[in-house]
């Protein structure tokens, strides 16, 4: 994939969580750990992460884990919270951080290749990370469209908050439970599969 197609990154939270990423950035998983946020992970997924070392790295739980673009199976999978979720846009300069990998598939999956960032982007299928739709009549084919579909950015501990764009959010009603985080708000409701 050419780095000029990674226009913005996706990191998909609750809205609760917006007003300590505005003050802080955002934090990995296990420097989440230590103050108080509101998790919208699936927790048998996050058991498949918690012990996973990156090649030549740290723990999985150590990186802020982004998405291409959050329209994906985790985003699929939490839509019944809709209303209570954000996705915060992540400048792409971030592929830029010391220690950031990138990986070809989910980085919970079995078989997931894990690459040097920005380089890496060579290794992504631009087509099945960006696609609408990853479903297929072949149920293997489908899975690891799914996966790539999935495929992530790992910055290593935080992302700065000078690189975050501002948020996206599902409706217009949303749009003011947002407004005291001081991220600028946008409805999107095609990354909500609306």
């Amino acid at each position: 994939m050419e780095r000029s197609r990674v226009r913005e990154l996706h990191y998909i939270t609750s809205i609760a969580n917006l007003r300590s990423i505005a003050d802080l950035g955002i934090l990995s998983h296990n420097l989440a750990e230590e103050i108080q946020h509101e998790s919208i992970a699936n927790e048998s997924v996050q058991e498949n992460r918690v012990d996973k070392r990156v090649p030549n790295g740290m723990l999985l739980h150590d990186y802020v884990n982004l998405y291409f673009d959050a329209r994906n199976a985790m985003m699929y999978c939490r839509l019944h919270l809709r209303t209570a979720i954000a996705v915060v846009s992540v400048n792409p300069v971030v592929l830029d951080t010391p220690g950031t990998v990138i990986t070809d598939l989910n980085a919970a999956t079995s078989g997931v290749g894990f690459f040097e960032s920005p380089g890496g982007l060579a290794n992504l299928d631009e087509e099945r990370v960006y696609t609408d739709d990853w479903r297929d009549p072949d149920p293997w084919v489908q899975l690891k469209q799914k996966q790539q579909r999935q495929a992530e950015v790992l910055v290593p501990h935080t992302v700065e908050r000078q690189h975050l764009f501002g948020c996206y959010v599902c409706e217009p009603q949303v749009v003011q439970r947002c407004a005291t985080s001081g991220l600028r708000v946008k409805v999107n409701k095609h990354v909500f599969f609306q």
